[in-house]
């Protein structure tokens, strides 16, 4: 998803930072979705801990990313508060369709026939 270039004038933290920032943006990474550990990040990108640490520092700072303690590094709800709490409902039925193995269309379908009021997801 995020590519770090050794050779390029932009620190590596900075890099990431900004392509954390551009996964958000365009919905590559959701709100409620849990962010790779720091260490699991590096090694996935080949960089050191550090610098991985410190893009999700800034992150965290610009309210963009939380860390829950042990429990991880999750992508931040954004909006006031009716949008966040729409966000997390939103979060959780897609943790649940991945559960049940659903593809995606069948459950954009299903939410839009609740949201007509209709159980049946063939009306659509």
């Amino acid at each position: 998803m995020i590519d770090i270039d050794p050779a390029s004038p932009v620190p590596p933290f900075e890099q990431l930072r900004s392509g954390l920032v551009d996964a958000m943006s365009s919905g590559e990474l959701a709100p409620g979705q849990r962010l790779p550990t720091v260490r699991r990040l590096a090694e996935d990108l080949g960089i050191a801990p550090g610098t991985v640490a410190r893009a999700y520092r800034e992150l965290e700072a610009s309210a963009l990313i939380e860390t829950h303690g042990r429990n991880g590094t999750f992508v931040a709800f954004t909006g006031d508060p009716t949008h966040q709490q729409a966000q997390r409902a939103a979060a959780a039925f897609a943790e649940q369709i991945r559960a049940l193995r659903l593809d995606a269309d069948e459950a954009l379908a299903l939410v839009a026939a609740a949201l007509r009021g209709s159980g049946d997801a063939t009306a659509v």
